[in-house]
């Protein structure tokens, strides 16, 4: 068999057509499809390609820095990986190999709380930092006991998804029947809450069903003291899309924000990300950090984030098409060219470091 490397991708969309190749195709459309028609998928993308940017020159871009601080922490990339569930669906290391990757690439991986390695074997692997993200179960003792096993592990954040009070309807899950197979597992939660999304029953997810059985709807602000109660960890809130939310969070002692409609896999036809969030970036103005991640591809699509209010981008699937065409050597390339090329625009734009990238670097185009 070639070597999914071989040619080396010159850009991330490469690796996407190499992990394609390498699935069967309802896992395929299980990593790859949004909710309802798509459109939120697809307009994720089509804004950040409306941005035009607007450079600079007679600047000094002698050298160019793209490190950034995110909750303290010094990286090398404002770019990290999004909590995204079962890596091992996609290769057998899983999220240790993601791990490895993100280390050396001087980023952040945020750990869902559906991985299908340990914490404990994933902070093993680690050299840079590790957020982890919870999703709000009915089984509260479960979210207790993963805290506790983060925080004594190393982990250096947690990460609560807001806009999941189920999962959506994702007609490409439904169509093929999407059931995880028994050998992937998510390991750091109890076999009990997640038995139905290993059982197959007809034309619908079991990833549906098992959220419908096992997410708590009830989730509401004050929800957030019986975090702050059970862990010192910062708290981060993921999938806030509005301004109002924004300052909801902040008024509770919220650390970070993660501007996010799910990768257009939740509410179809809700804001694109990027154009929610210079609003969002507005209102907190400062008082906590603010993240946003939907379709980022790009180092111009990092550039253009950062411009537009961001501290960092999260990626979520060119990460698992890296994973899947080379494992951690494929996600180490993911990040690798988004670095490469964020540092090129970075000279080219007349910035020499993130400080300098604001609003002024960037400009809307109206859609057509």
């Amino acid at each position: 068999m070639a070597d999914p490397m071989d040619p080396a991708p010159q850009r991330v969309e490469d690796l996407e057509a190499a992990a394609r190749d390498r699935l069967p195709a309802p896992i395929w459309d299980y990593l790859s499809g949004g909710s309802g028609t798509e459109a939120t998928l697809t307009s994720n993308r089509a804004v950040l390609d409306a941005y035009e940017l607007l450079p600079r020159v007679l600047v000094d871009v002698s050298a160019t820095d793209p490190g950034c601080t995110l909750l303290g922490r010094e990286l090398a990339l404002p770019v990290g990986i999004a909590p995204m569930a079962y890596h091992r669906l996609l290769h057998p290391e899983g999220e240790v190999a993601t791990a490895r990757a993100a280390g050396v690439a001087g980023a952040l991986l945020v750990v869902s709380i559906f991985a299908s390695r340990t914490v404990e074997e994933i902070a093993a692997a680690a050299t840079g930092p590790l957020w982890l993200q919870l999703y709000w179960l009915h089984r509260r003792e479960e979210l207790a006991t993963l805290m506790r096993r983060a925080e004594d592990s190393g982990f250096e954040a947690l990460v609560l998804t807001v806009d999941t009070p189920r999962v959506a309807v994702r007609l490409r899950d439904r169509r093929s029947g999407f059931t995880l197979p028994g050998d992937v597992r998510a390991v750091n939660v109890s076999p009990s809450v997640m038995a139905a999304s290993h059982a197959h029953a007809g034309d619908t997810s079991a990833i549906e069903r098992h959220s419908a059985q096992q997410f708590d709807p009830s989730l509401a602000w004050p929800d957030l003291a019986w975090i702050r109660a059970r862990t010192g960890l910062p708290l981060v809130l993921k999938g806030i899309l509005t301004a109002a939310d924004a300052e909801l969070a902040v008024e509770h002692g919220v650390e970070a924000i993660v501007v996010s409609n799910h990768g257009g896999r939740q509410l179809d036809g809700a804001v694109p990300s990027i154009r929610a969030l210079p609003e969002i970036a507005a209102a907190v103005r400062g008082r906590c950090q603010v993240l946003v991640d939907g379709g980022i591809r790009r180092g111009a699509d990092v550039f253009k984030a950062l411009a537009l209010g961001a501290d960092a981008v999260l990626i979520g699937r060119p990460a698992l098409w890296g994973l899947t065409a080379a494992g951690a050597d494929g996600v180490a390339a993911v990040l690798r060219m988004l670095g490469d090329e964020l540092r090129e625009v970075m000279m080219l734009a007349g910035r020499p470091s993130v400080a300098n990238v604001g609003p002024e670097a960037v400009r809307e185009v109206p859609l057509s």
